[in-house]
């Protein structure tokens, strides 16, 4: 906060949460510290780059008024990410009632005798962690896995199981590996019996001269559903 004999102002520093093409804002905060009307005015080095509301104006004595500085949308950072852009704000004794549409130029000129008041302020660009610098934008996160990776992990996970069959195995893998065993006998014997129903059944149809049954078709959709578990225990 600078403090003057004319205006408290608060912050001395303008941070912008800086974020490439998104207009952004701050707010100063003017305290008349005294029982006159005080007239100020906003300047900027980059007048282009930033927009103030309003950039003149009267604080009313012992009362409070706000700026809002808004930095128009950035196409690109700079490179070591330091702002130089500076503003300044000048203060000066205005007549009682006198209001914004009042105040010239001729108030701030220091050459006519004014006794004018200037704080300098700066301009800091605030990052948060969550923000990508302007560095990163328009990369692509590419993840340590790849397709590659997984093909060496099946790889080895076969090799570990080809491994598993010419060495001694504990009595849990050998209970595992023989329950599994017996499920894919069960699960073949029963393929090869639908099989024979099958056949026999286009016998029958094709005697008969009829379409398939809804038996037949269930048959079909069964078998390939007792084939798809085979294939998931080998």
């Amino acid at each position: 906060m600078s403090t003057g004999d004319l205006l408290n102002i608060d912050p001395l520093e303008l941070k912008f949460p800086f974020e490439l093409r998104k207009q952004i804002s701050c707010s100063l905060q003017l305290s008349n510290k005294t029982d006159n009307h005080v007239a100020f005015k906003v300047k900027t080095t980059n007048p282009k780059k930033y927009c103030v509301r309003p950039n003149t104006g009267i604080v009313l004595p012992r009362s409070t008024c706000e700026v809002i500085v808004t930095m128009q949308a950035q196409k690109e950072a700079p490179a070591d990410m330091q702002c130089k852009d500076k503003f300044l704000l000048q203060s000066v004794k205005a007549p009682d009632g006198v209001t914004a549409k009042d105040i010239t130029a001729e108030m701030f000129n220091r050459e006519a005798g004014n006794v004018v008041e200037e704080c300098k302020l700066r301009v800091v660009y605030v990052f948060s962690h969550q923000q990508t610098s302007p560095s990163q934008e328009g990369s692509e996160l590419v993840p340590r896995g790849s397709i590659s990776d997984n093909s060496e992990f099946v790889m080895a996970a076969r090799t570990f199981m080809d491994q598993l069959d010419t060495q001694d195995k504990s009595p849990e893998a050998k209970a595992l590996i023989t329950k599994l065993t017996d499920e894919k006998n069960k699960a073949i014997q029963q393929n090869n019996k639908l099989r024979q129903e099958l056949e026999l059944l286009k016998r029958e149809s094709s005697k008969s001269g009829g379409n398939l049954s809804f038996m037949f078709v269930a048959l079909i959709g069964l078998i390939g559903l007792i084939m798809g578990y085979i294939m998931k225990r080998s």
